[in-house]
């Protein structure tokens, strides 16, 4: 069975650009929905519609695999399901380690939707004796003084990283050292790697701020869609008023 270690996704070499490699496992989740309902064909409208982006740029990223359609008819589903899965590397086994087993590798480690995607988890490490042997997904836990033989073992080239900030550069640097030439940082932190090494960061913290920025963005244009508040002062009711019941007029001191 082919790893990772023996082949590299064709992306770079044919000059995808990494915007259209970024959306490309969009349309991939949205053809697996479709192939699954047994849906032969689909156009780019509806396509598009479903992973979330303008059909132009749909028909754009497709250029770039050489996949034109057929006019009046649409997309094969079947077929691009397999081209977009090839040009991602998803026709091949991927060992992956998990480092890091806390709640969230964990969470990560019952995830089932690796396996379906062609990833499969060769293994889940920890640096705490106590979780060594330990079965977690149905994997038994391995101390990370076992890291590089693990990877070196399995011929894994993907590595994700769930461990607490001040360990991840470290369980980087071990992972890189090994061999690991992609990374996926669940850590909140900035993670320094050489040239040829790729890096995915993963931070719930700063998707949930650019969410509350959004909120109070949304609340600021409502306020003023209301119109202005007046000020405290003129909304008060005056305290004194002239012997014709108008409010006096204020004399210098």
């Amino acid at each position: 069975m082919a790893t990772g270690r023996t082949h590299r996704p064709a992306t770079r070499s044919r000059g995808i650009p990494e915007a259209t490699v970024a959306r490309l496992p969009l349309y991939l989740r949205a053809l697996t929905a479709l192939s699954e309902r047994s849906v032969p064909t689909v156009s780019s409208e509806e396509l598009a519609a479903a992973a979330g982006v303008n059909s132009a740029k749909l028909r754009k990223d497709f250029s770039y695999l050489g996949s034109y359609g057929t006019r009046g008819v649409g997309y094969d589903v079947e077929y691009l399901v397999y081209q977009i899965s090839r040009e991602l590397g998803l026709t091949q086994d991927w060992p992956v380690v998990i480092v890091g087993i806390g709640n969230l590798g964990a969470a990560l480690a019952n995830y089932g939707g690796f396996a379906s995607r062609g990833f499969r988890v060769a293994a889940l490490i920890d640096a705490d004796p106590a979780m060594a042997g330990k079965p977690v997904a149905g994997i038994p836990v391995q101390h990370t003084d076992e890291l590089e033989t693990i990877i070196q073992d399995n011929g894994v080239s993907i590595g994700v990283i769930a461990t607490p900030a001040g360990a991840a550069q470290q369980v980087c640097d071990r992972l890189v050292g090994a061999g690991v030439t992609s990374i996926l940082n669940f850590a909140p932190t900035v993670l320094n790697v050489p040239e040829g090494v790729d890096v995915r960061k993963v931070d719930l913290s700063i998707e949930l701020q650019i969410l509350a920025f959004h909120e109070q963005r949304k609340a600021g244009e409502e306020a003023a869609a209301e119109g202005p508040v007046p000020p405290a002062a003129a909304r008060r009711a005056p305290a004194d008023k002239g012997p014709d019941g108008d409010v006096p007029a204020v004399m210098p001191a």
